[in-house]
């Protein structure tokens, strides 16, 4: 666990002992040309989602990773959290939804996925199906797991449905 005194005098806490820099603010995927950015699914084009998870430490679809995503504010700020990478781009990026513990349960734009091992306290997890993210894999902190096929394939479908992917 890294321990850091922030601008404002804010301890930030890392949890992930995997993780070590020398600058603690210097989060994978927070700036830079490998920062995780929000994609504007209109935008992006032709997308092939698959399903092809490989522990190899790079993230791949169908895989849970954690990465730094930006508050929908879109102000410089954001937090680590877990992402379901759903499709790899032809440059090398690859597109992402967020997930989150917090209940979305009458909310049509979010998916329940349940618990996993991404979630260390056991919390059940949701996946936002507005908030597409564009992932590098130099902006990925950790791969957490596979999500199982089942799953996967309930977020992707959701997708489809709302933005054309194939």
């Amino acid at each position: 666990m890294i321990r850091a005194q922030g601008f404002y005098g804010v301890v930030m806490t890392f949890h992930d002992s995997a993780y070590r820099s020398d600058n603690p603010f210097d989060v994978p995927g927070s700036s830079g040309p490998s920062a995780t950015v929000q994609a504007d699914p209109a935008e992006v084009g032709s997308v092939r989602t698959s399903y092809a998870p490989d522990r190899d430490g790079d993230p791949d679809p169908g895989e849970i990773v954690w990465t730094w995503v930006p508050f929908e504010e879109d102000d410089g700020r954001g937090k680590d959290r877990p992402v379901l990478v759903v499709a790899r781009e032809e440059a090398g990026t690859l597109l992402a939804v967020q997930l989150s513990s917090k209940q979305h349960d009458r909310d049509h734009e979010w998916v329940a996925l349940g618990a996993g091992p991404w979630d260390s306290s056991g919390r059940p997890s949701w996946a936002d199906l507005d908030r597409v993210l564009r992932v590098h894999e130099d902006g990925m902190r950790r791969e957490a797991c596979a999500l199982d096929r089942e799953r996967f394939d309930r977020v992707v479908e959701r997708l489809r449905e709302r933005y054309g992917w194939s």
